[in-house]
C-alpha cells in the first residue's frame, strides 16, 4: 500500500513590510503567530527569516501579481459573511475593514486574520500583526441567527407539572 505525499501547508503570500516593501514567498499558514520570525520561502527557493515586529501585513494571495492589495479598502454596504465587521487602524493612520471570525480569543494573541472587503481580488485573506495595529473597532455582528422573544420560548416549551 502507498502512502499519500502530505499536501502542501506552504501558502502564497506577499509580505508588506513597515517601509511597505513588498517581498513574495510561501509560508506556513498554521505557525503564524506560533513563532516570531516569520519562516518564508522565496519564489526562488531561498529561505529568509522575517521578524514579526517589521511586518505591516501579509496577504494570502491566489496568485503572485503586483495588484495584491484590494482596491476596496470599505465594505459598500453591510457584509453578507459571518462574523464580527470589523475596521482596523494602522499605526499610520491607514484603515481597512474586513470579517473576522466570531472568536475575540484568537484576536488578542498575535495579530488578526481577516476577510477583506473586495472578493474578487487576487487576495483571499489578510494578517495584519498585533503591532502593526493602533486600532481595532467591532463595526458589527453579521450572520447570527435571531432570539426568539422570551414569551414565544415559553409557549412553545411544553409543562413537566400541572400548578
Amino acid at each position: 500500500m502507498k502512502n499519500r505525499a502530505p499536501a502542501s501547508t506552504h501558502k502564497k503570500v506577499v509580505i508588506v513590510l513597515a517601509d511597505k516593501k513588498p517581498i513574495r514567498g510561501y509560508l506556513n499558514p498554521t505557525r503564524l503567530g506560533q513563532a516570531d520570525p516569520i519562516d518564508l520561502l522565496t519564489p526562488d527557493g531561498e529561505h529568509q527569516e522575517i521578524p514579526i515586529a517589521k511586518v505591516r501585513s501579509i496577504y494570502f494571495v491566489r496568485e503572485f501579481s503586483d495588484d495584491f492589495e484590494p482596491e476596496r479598502k470599505a465594505f459598500l454596504s453591510r457584509p453578507k459573511l459571518d462574523g464580527l465587521w470589523v475596521r482596523l487602524r494602522y499605526s499610520d493612520g491607514e484603515t481597512i475593514e474586513g470579517v473576522v471570525p466570531n472568536d475575540l480569543l484568537t484576536m488578542l494573541d498575535h495579530g488578526i486574520q481577516i476577510t477583506p472587503p473586495d472578493l474578487n481580488s487576487t487576495t483571499d485573506r489578510i494578517f495584519i500583526p498585533r503591532s502593526a495595529l493602533t486600532e481595532l473597532t467591532v463595526l458589527g455582528v453579521v450572520g447570527i441567527a435571531r432570539r426568539k422573544p422570551a414569551a414565544a420560548a415559553a409557549a412553545i416549551q411544553p409543562r413537566l407539572f400541572n400548578e
